[in-house]
Parts: structure tokens; sequence; C-alpha cells
């Protein structure tokens, strides 16, 4: 496969589960969020939307990047596991948003964030370019699932 297909795919996929968790935040985001309690600290909502736009690209890029090192022994694995948290990333939407339950978004964010610090350290071992664009993603999940505890705790 061409490697700029390949990127191409990678990009549309991490999009289309970001368009599908969007789907599920939009209703949410002006209906059922505004009405819980949140902490002084919490982002307006306007900076969510460019901040998931960047970590979905580089995230795509990052795996893209394992793949072109797909003759490696752990790439294909970390492509596996690419997957899955690109699935768990979409559920968490489904259970904050959709079901209105910040208490299984967080348990879930918990074990999300565990398999992307798993992937960070893969990504630290495989190609330090692609740890690099992942860092960011695991960044702001950290900030995401502290948010999601405090927004449990005050609701």
């Amino acid at each position: 496969m061409n490697r700029w297909l390949a990127l191409t795919l990678f990009i549309v996929v991490a999009f289309v589960a970001s368009a599908v968790g969007a789907l599920t935040t939009t209703a949410s985001v002006t209906t059922w969020y505004p009405t819980i309690a949140k902490p002084t600290w919490n982002p307006p909502n306007w900076v969510f939307a460019p901040v998931w736009s960047m970590l979905y690209l580089f995230m795509a890029i990052a795996v893209w990047r394992v793949w072109l090192r797909r003759t490696e022994s752990a790439a294909g694995s970390t492509i596996v596991l690419w997957f899955a948290q690109l699935f768990l990333n979409v559920v968490w939407s489904l259970l904050f948003f959709g079901a209105h339950n910040p208490g299984a978004a967080l348990v879930e964010i918990v074990l999300f964030w565990g398999l992307l610090f798993a992937l960070q350290l893969r990504l630290m071992r495989l190609d330090g370019l692609a740890a690099l664009l992942w860092a960011p993603y695991l960044g702001w999940v950290t900030f995401a699932t502290w948010l999601n505890f405090t927004i449990w705790r005050l609701n």
C-alpha cells in the first residue's frame, strides 16, 4: 500500500471515530452538560473541538509512523492497540455525554488512560517522533480524567 494512502486512511479512521463521538456529544453540550456542576477550571466549550481535532490528527500520524515500521515485531500489536484506544475514546463519549453517566465514564476513562500510557511506552521504543505526537493526547486525557473525576464528585 502506498504510504500516503495509508496515512490518509489512518486520518479518516481517526476522524470517523471523532465524528461518532461528536454525534453523541453535540446535543448534550447544549442541553445536559450546562446543567451539571463543573469545577471553576473547566475549559470553555469552544476549546474542545480544536484541541480534539489536533489530537486526532497527531494520533493518526503516530500510528502511521508505526505502520511504516510494520515489519518490526511490536508494530502489529501496537496498531491493534491503537484501534482499541480509538474504540475506548468513542465509548467514553457515549458514557459521559450519551448516557449522562460521569461515574461509568470515570471507570472507563481510567482504563482508557492506562491503554494510552501503554501505547506511549510502546511508541517511545518504536519511534521517537510518534511518541512526541502521542504525548499531547496522553496529557489531554490525563486532564480529562481529572475533570471527569471532579464532575462525578460534584454531581
